[in-house]
């Protein structure tokens, strides 16, 4: 069994969108079929969720985990909404931690639950440095690299932020 988890950016422009998940299913593909393969993440718009979709797609467990009581909230605007809540009926495993509110240290706790699960790290990240506010993509890429976890780097050729 592989547990891969999830980092990466939200604000995906529409057209990076296909680009992201065509080469995550390729990752994922190539993964699932070497192993039984479990994708733990935090399921927000973007990478998240893409990641997410693919994971189901190639037969993988969904682990979801929930930094804080208002994640739902803050993270699952309108057009998010109802992906988000059918990621987390197929989920296999749902872990909530007890914040309260979003935010730096729900985030790096959820960036430390995904961590101590992975075999890997999949990061869609387009290589910036940490923005200082911690939580972040590059922030779990670095805590990753220090834990000498295995980063898988997903940024395809076209892909941007918005």
């Amino acid at each position: 069994m592989t547990t891969l988890a999830v980092t990466g950016h939200m604000d995906l422009t529409d057209d990076s969108v296909p680009l992201v998940r065509t080469a995550l299913d390729d990752l994922l593909g190539r993964r699932a079929v070497a192993d039984e393969l479990v994708g733990v993440s935090c399921i927000a718009k973007g990478a998240d969720s893409l990641f997410a979709e693919a994971v189901l797609a190639v037969g993988g467990r969904l682990v979801v985990v929930i930094p804080s009581g208002d994640y739902r909230r803050i993270h699952a605007e309108a057009g998010h909404a109802r992906l988000f809540d059918r990621l987390v009926e197929a989920a296999d495993e749902v872990l909530a931690l007890s914040y309260e509110r979003a935010g730096r240290q729900a985030y790096d706790a959820a960036n430390a639950v995904l961590l101590a699960r992975a075999d890997r790290l999949v990061a869609v990240w387009n290589g910036e440095p940490p923005s200082g506010r911690g939580g972040g993509t590059a922030d779990a890429v670095l805590a990753a690299r220090e834990a000498g976890i295995p980063v898988d780097v997903v940024w395809p050729e076209g892909a941007s932020r918005g």
